[in-house]
């Protein structure tokens, strides 16, 4: 992942209102409370709450992805008010680096910054500290890459039969996005950036500090390593504008409550073209009143009359799509499980799971004379067989 140099400068933690050990639970619920606070359909017109909004979903798309974040507190540490030791601090592959957890090699830590590799966080030590380690300070365009855009999180809520079955929504989501006029690019129709003269496109430049030699972003192209002279009317040269657009999302059968669809590129616009974040979607289950789910077994309990459960019957059971007859052997307990196969939650690898039937008896809140007699003649039957129910119970 190519360094974000921007990190040295923000603090995601504090912008998300979470320790810096918070869990990852923590953050998402941090994030969620503030997103709804501070989205712009709920602040209409509130520049500083767009603002604030960008800065939470940028401090939520790091500190939610374990790699982000682990490189994110790596490069933070380093800069954390710590000292170099040894030697010049730089010779060969780096110093070692003393910080309130203990000693580390930056050689190790950065991927050996002067092997001549490309990308990671020995380019940002050997710009920062003026080629320590074998490397100067880049002058090439291609080492200034566009910062590719925020991922951004949505919610929706759909019914059970939705989400076994899987379904269709649109979504209305008010965010960055690409600027329609130029494409992305900042510049005005017809005209495009040029690389900036100053850095010559690396989007730093250097300076001395002492025996040190740092860089810092480029004033003239605000780190971007390209100028744009005739910026687009609508974007005012970002190549993003915050707007409100419609997606159709497309949830798979068998999502359960929780679970996150990730949309490749669909999430937040990158700065003058470059590529969109993602957008994950937390759906929301609302319980049924008939069905539950184990993982891809379905389940419904079917209430029956003392003769269906005595004599036998075959009874009609609803499913995710129709009815299915289920036939009752005589004599079935109270709380017994019938399995019907292939009639549950559809598997992403193709079939279903099963439907489990549990039978309760139903008794009838009251019955007419003619019913009571017919009840106590079965009474005096069942007690004249011999059938105990409790027997042996409580011995």
């Amino acid at each position: 992942m190519a360094p974000q140099r921007e990190w040295l400068e923000k603090d995601f933690y504090k912008d998300l209102g979470v320790a810096s050990d918070a869990s990852s639970d923590e953050i998402r619920k941090a994030y969620r409370k503030l997103a709804r606070e501070l989205h712009p359909d709920a602040n209409p017109n509130d520049a500083a709450a767009e603002d604030r909004f960008k800065r939470v979903s940028e401090a939520h798309s790091v500190l939610s992805d374990p790699d982000k974040r682990k490189e994110y507190d790596e490069t933070r540490a380093a800069f954390a008010g710590g000292r170099f030791r040894g030697g010049s601090g730089f010779g060969g592959g780096g110093g070692t680096y003393t910080t309130t957890g203990g000693d580390f090699n930056i050689g190790d830590l950065f991927g050996n910054a002067g092997a001549g590799d490309s990308g990671g966080l020995g380019d940002l030590f050997g710009d920062l500290f003026g080629g320590g380690g074998g490397r100067g300070t880049r002058t090439s365009t291609a080492s200034s890459r566009p910062r590719r855009g925020n991922d951004l999180e949505s919610e929706t809520t759909l019914s059970f039969r939705d989400a076994a079955l899987g379904t269709t929504v649109s979504l209305a989501l008010t965010s960055p996005s690409p600027c329609t006029k130029c494409h992305g690019s900042g510049a005005k129709p017809g005209t495009s950036p040029r690389v900036c003269p100053t850095c010559n496109g690396s989007g730093f430049v250097s300076r001395n500090q002492g025996a040190f030699g740092f860089s810092e972003p480029c004033q003239d192209c605000q780190g971007t390593g390209s100028r744009i002279d005739d910026p687009c009317d609508d974007c005012a040269g970002s190549g993003v504008l915050v707007r409100t657009r419609t997606i159709n999302v497309r949830v798979p059968a068998g999502v359960e409550d929780g679970q996150r669809i990730r949309l490749a590129g669909q999430g937040e616009a990158g700065m003058r073209g470059a590529p969109s974040g993602d957008l994950y979607v937390v759906v929301h289950v609302r319980p049924d009143k008939i069905f539950t789910r184990t993982g891809n077994d379905l389940k419904v309990q079917l209430p029956l009359t003392i003769s269906e459960m005595v004599l036998g019957a075959t009874i009609s059971v609803p499913t995710l799509d129709g009815t299915v007859g289920v036939k009752i052997p005589a004599n079935t307990s109270d709380g017994r499980t019938l399995r019907v196969r292939g009639r549950g939650v559809p598997k992403r690898s193709g079939g279903a799971g099963d439907l489990l039937v549990t039978v309760k008896v139903a008794v009838p809140p009251k019955l007419d004379d003619e019913a009571v007699e017919v009840m106590k003649k079965y009474a005096e039957a069942e007690k004249a067989s011999g059938f105990d129910p409790r027997a042996g119970w409580g011995a």
